[in-house]
Parts: structure tokens; sequence; C-alpha cells
């Protein structure tokens, strides 16, 4: 049952992303970035995580996990660092994910010599 929530949640985020991308003149980098504000967002105001208990994976993979990513990192920075864990938080939290971005873009550009069009 776990399988067909996260699909149904997943698949839902999904095609309202899409959604927007087809009926909006908003590039897609900007509706990403939307994304990951508006998962913020619903953390910061409670909403998200009982949505991600329902869903598991099929909420906390896409852009929106990572802006409750995010959001729980600036917390907990806050709680131990005052005002300065807004400017901490984010970066402690999203530091793996960002760094092992980083690692394989770079070593598989290296493996498959990619060329511009």
């Amino acid at each position: 049952m776990i399988f067909l929530k996260a699909f149904l949640v997943g698949g839902l985020i999904c095609a309202i992303t899409q959604i927007f991308i087809d009926k909006t003149n908003l590039t897609p980098a900007r509706i990403m970035v939307g994304i990951v504000c508006l998962g913020v967002l619903l953390s910061a105001i409670g909403i998200y995580e009982p949505i991600a208990d329902f869903a598991g994976a099929g909420a906390t993979v896409p852009l929106f996990g990572f802006g409750h990513n995010l959001w729980k990192g600036i917390r907990e920075a806050i709680d131990e660092s005052g005002i300065l864990g807004l400017f901490l938080g984010g970066f402690k939290a999203s530091a793996v994910g960002i760094s092992a971005a980083l690692v394989f873009s770079y070593v598989f550009s290296h493996l498959f010599k990619s060329k511009m069009p």
C-alpha cells in the first residue's frame, strides 16, 4: 500500500508541475525554484510533514522534499545559533546532496565526453 500512496502523491506533484510548465510562460527553472520555496513554506506552516508521513518517498523525493529538508536544517540551526542559523542551516542541510550532484556530474562528464550541439 505504501507504494501506491507514494505513486499517487508523487504523480500528483509531477502532474501539477507539468500543468504549470505547459500552461504558463514561466521557465522550468523558475517553476523548480517555486516548488522548492513552496516546500519550505508548507514545512514552515506544518502542512508538509503529514503529507510526507502519508506518502513517504512520493513526497520527499521531488523538489518539495528538498525544500522540506532546507526548512528542517534552518529550524535546527536557529534553535542552536539563533538568527545566524537562518544563513547556516540551509547550507548544512543540503551540503551532502549538492556535493554529490557536483561530484557525479563531473565524473560522468568525463566518462561520456558530452559534446555541445
